[in-house]
């Protein structure tokens, strides 16, 4: 499956539009990964645990989009973009969306 954030594929012809597809995930931050967030406002620096529940996240929410989109018969998707939001106190949604096509 070829998936970019670009309007079509350099080297490719679209020769079917399926629509939109989207995956996403919600997920909750860790205790653990809180408490170690805490010290790092304090201190300084990144925050690892974060950043790799967002990795994941973003992962999950991409293999659910491309799943939607090979259900539907395509081979690639475009004009890919991610967003995210907050669903409840300590939780957030990534949310991915693409435009689901065919290409030769």
């Amino acid at each position: 499956m070829n998936i970019t954030n670009i309007e079509s594929i350099p080297g490719k012809t679209i020769v079917e539009h399926f629509g939109v597809v989207s995956g996403s995930t919600v997920r909750a931050k860790h205790v653990g990964r809180d408490i170690m967030a805490g010290f790092k406002n304090v201190f300084g620096g990144e925050l690892k645990g974060y950043t790799e529940l967002l990795a994941e996240s973003r992962e999950e929410a991409m293999e659910r989009m491309t799943e939607q989109a090979k259900s539907l018969g395509a081979n690639a998707i475009v004009n890919v973009r991610f967003s995210t939001s907050s669903v409840a106190a300590g939780a957030a949604e990534l949310y991915v969306y693409g435009t689901a096509v065919s290409v030769q």
